[in-house]
């Protein structure tokens, strides 16, 4: 049974920071990659990073130079280091993990696994 569980959301105000955490439990032998994703109401949900089990990131456009992920892969934990936020930054953030190898009852399971979310507001 593999969870991921997520904190760190809240309340921040516009140029603010907050980190965000995401960590993966169960029998689990390695994860491939790690990701953040974001939805505002109404909108569809966006990736916004991902980084690789070998530390290869990539970000969409509207965080690059100022959100940062990181993973420490012996904890199975996922990070998402927010500066400079900004009110469009507002939404509830999921933590995804992808391509998990894990030891279920009666077989070596590959799968996806999804956070609960985290609420992101910026506002002043």
């Amino acid at each position: 049974q593999v969870q991921l569980v997520e904190s760190g959301g809240g309340l921040v105000q516009p140029g603010g920071s907050l980190r965000l955490s995401c960590a993966a439990s169960g029998s689990i032998f390695s994860i491939n990659a790690m990701n953040w994703y974001r939805q505002a109401p109404g909108k569809q949900r966006e990736l916004v990073a991902s980084i690789t089990r070998g530390g290869r990131t990539n970000y969409t456009d509207s965080v690059k130079g100022r959100f940062t992920i990181s993973r420490d892969n012996a904890k199975n934990t996922v990070y998402l280091r927010m500066n400079s936020l900004k009110p469009e930054d507002t939404a509830v953030y999921y933590c995804n993990a992808v391509g998990v190898l894990a030891q279920a009852v009666d077989a070596l399971r590959l799968g996806d696994y999804w956070g609960q979310g985290t609420q992101v507001t910026v506002s002043s």
